[in-house]
C-alpha cells in the first residue's frame, strides 16, 4: 500500500478534487484525508507520475523528501485543530503535535522554522486568525464567543493578535465586510 503526501490538500473541496483525479486514473484510496492519500495498492511509476502531472496542474504538490512530508502533516494537524475540532483546552499544541507524530516538539519546532521561514506557533496564530474571520464574516458569534471557540484567554488577546496579523480590529474588520480573506493554502 503507498501513501502519498500531497502539499495543499487543507479543505474538503480539495479531498473532493483529489479524489475525482484518483478515479480519472482509476487509482483506488483507502483513504483521502488533509495532506495524505492512502492508496490501495502499490501502483506503477508511470500512474504515479500522471497523478503527480495532474495534481500539480490543480495547485497541489506530491512530496517527495521526508522533510517537507513531516511539515505537510504539521499543517495538517494545525488546520484540522483549527478549523475543524472543538478547541481542546486541556491540551496544548505542542503537545498533540508531539503525540501524533511521535516526534519532540523542539525537533519539530526547529525543522518547521528551517523550512518555513516561520515559527509553528507563527503558523497557529495566523490559522486561528484566519478561521475568526471567517466567524466574524458569517456574524454567528460574537467576539467573546470567537475568542472562546478559538482558545483564547480573553477577547483583548484575540483582539491584540488580530490587530498585529491584519492592521484591523476585529469590529473594524466586520465593519469593512471582510475583504481580506486569505485562502488556507497561502498562509
Amino acid at each position: 500500500m503507498n501513501t502519498i503526501y500531497i502539499k495543499n490538500i487543507v479543505c474538503n473541496r480539495c479531498i473532493l478534487v483529489v479524489k475525482q483525479e484518483l478515479d480519472k486514473l482509476k487509482l483506488f484510496a483507502n483513504s483521502v484525508v488533509l495532506g495524505e492519500v492512502q492508496l490501495k495498492k502499490d501502483s506503477s511509476e508511470k500512474l504515479l507520475a500522471q497523478l503527480k502531472i495532474n495534481l500539480s496542474a490543480l495547485g497541489f504538490e506530491v512530496l517527495d523528501d521526508s522533510k517537507k512530508k513531516l511539515i505537510e502533516k504539521i499543517k495538517n494537524i494545525i488546520v484540522e485543530q483549527v478549523h475543524y475540532s472543538p478547541t481542546d483546552k486541556q491540551h496544548n499544541f505542542s503537545d498533540i503535535l508531539s503525540k501524533k507524530l511521535n516526534k519532540d516538539y523542539s525537533y519539530l519546532s526547529g525543522l518547521f522554522s528551517e523550512v518555513e521561514s516561520i515559527t509553528i506557533e507563527k503558523y497557529i496564530i495566523n490559522q486561528k486568525i484566519e478561521k475568526a474571520k471567517e466567524l466574524i464574516i458569517y456574524n454567528e458569534m460574537n467576539v467573546s464567543e470567537i475568542a472562546m471557540q478559538l482558545g483564547y484567554s480573553s477577547v483583548a488577546h484575540l483582539s491584540a493578535q488580530f490587530k498585529k496579523v491584519t492592521g484591523l480590529t476585529p469590529s473594524h474588520f466586520k465593519k469593512v465586510g471582510g475583504t481580506k480573506r486569505i485562502p488556507l493554502d497561502k498562509l
